[in-house]
């Protein structure tokens, strides 16, 4: 938790923001102005949070927002406890019934784990969050896989990012609005030597209807502070062409990654991004425990970013038209690392 300053600014998504003030070892969150929370803490290894004053219209809440404050202030913390009074406290039987808290064998205290907290759903997905689409098993091409769900339409991700100082988004492709932006960026020099997808605004039209009414496949657009800077495909590794190179479960999800835009590349920019996209996969469905990409294999500075994102090389194969590498991150490795602040 930073020492220097006692006022931060924090902006969970779709809250206007959050302040936070820390003096000694007391900490008050206020929104729009008005006070969310006020606490005492207690450090240590793991630090105690005792609730001395919070708004009761907003009780869940409030306590979500002093769990995100802490976490996102050190990325090191990976456990909170808090305790309660004895006669219990508003939104805790929420907050233990949602997994944002969890009871212990002192009745006494309660434990946040950084781990659980980043799984919840909410306020990262918005309101693209659709319950797990219910499994029927079917065949297509020859293969064994779920019935996929409809795909989602606008913006389907959101988070604040504490460390680049900016809003991080995913929003899906629309053709329309985002083609010109598309060639351009598949034609450039650097792209075209990894992607090989150069061509005319007429055969990327057709390039991207076909991924559109694919329903294996999504297209994604990145976004800093709401800037478009990266094309993402995410896509159900069982029905892909890299099945049949690794034991695909059914809701294993890939993903294809480029940056178009010169100014928003950099290790800072790519761990931001990186752990954006993955983060929204593994929200999306809680199911899909793995995330897969398969770049060249050639590709050493992608490899390198992958791997500190907790990706690891699972084994290089020939494709038709490449040596790739085959990455793999986990979902419990993702959540166990994570460094989203």
């Amino acid at each position: 938790m930073p020492a220097t300053d006692p006022s931060l600014s924090l902006h969970p998504p779709r809250w206007r923001s959050l302040q936070g003030r820390l003096q000694h070892d007391r900490l008050s969150l206020s929104w729009e102005g008005r006070t969310l929370i006020e606490l005492r803490v207690l450090p240590g290894d793991i630090p105690q949070l005792q609730v001395l004053e919070v708004c009761h219209e907003r009780a869940q809440h409030a306590l979500w927002a002093a769990c995100y404050w802490m976490f996102a202030s050190d990325v090191q913390c990976q456990r909170l406890l808090w305790r309660q009074p004895a006669s219990g406290g508003p939104g805790l039987a929420a907050a233990l019934d949602s997994g944002l808290l969890l009871a212990t064998e002192q009745p006494e205290l309660l434990l946040c784990e950084r781990a659980l907290f980043w799984q919840l759903p909410q306020p990262w997905l918005g309101a693209a969050q659709c319950p797990a689409f219910p499994q029927l098993m079917l065949m297509s091409e020859g293969k064994r896989h779920p019935r996929r769900p409809g795909k989602p339409v606008g913006e389907v991700y959101r988070r604040f990012d504490t460390r680049l100082g900016a809003w991080v988004s995913l929003r899906t492709l629309d053709i329309d609005q985002d083609l010109a932006r598309f060639n351009r960026w598949q034609n450039n020099p650097r792209v075209l030597a990894f992607w090989q997808e150069g061509g005319s605004l007429e055969q990327h039209q057709q390039y991207l209807a076909k991924l559109a009414a694919d329903p294996h496949a999504l297209t994604l657009i990145g976004c800093f502070d709401d800037e478009p800077f990266a094309y993402f495909e995410a896509y159900w590794a069982k029905e892909d062409r890299i099945a049949p190179f690794y034991p695909a479960d059914d809701y294993d999800r890939g993903i294809h990654m480029l940056v178009g835009e010169e100014h928003q590349r950099g290790p800072h920019k790519v761990a931001s991004w990186m752990s954006a996209l993955v983060h929204y996969l593994f929200l999306d469905d809680p199911r899909t425990q793995r995330v897969v990409a398969e770049p060249r294999a050639d590709n050493q500075r992608m490899i390198e970013y992958m791997q500190r994102q907790g990706f690891h090389c699972d084994k290089e194969f020939d494709f038709p038209h490449k040596r790739a590498a085959l990455m793999v991150l986990g979902r419990e490795r993702f959540f166990e690392r994570c460094q989203l602040a």
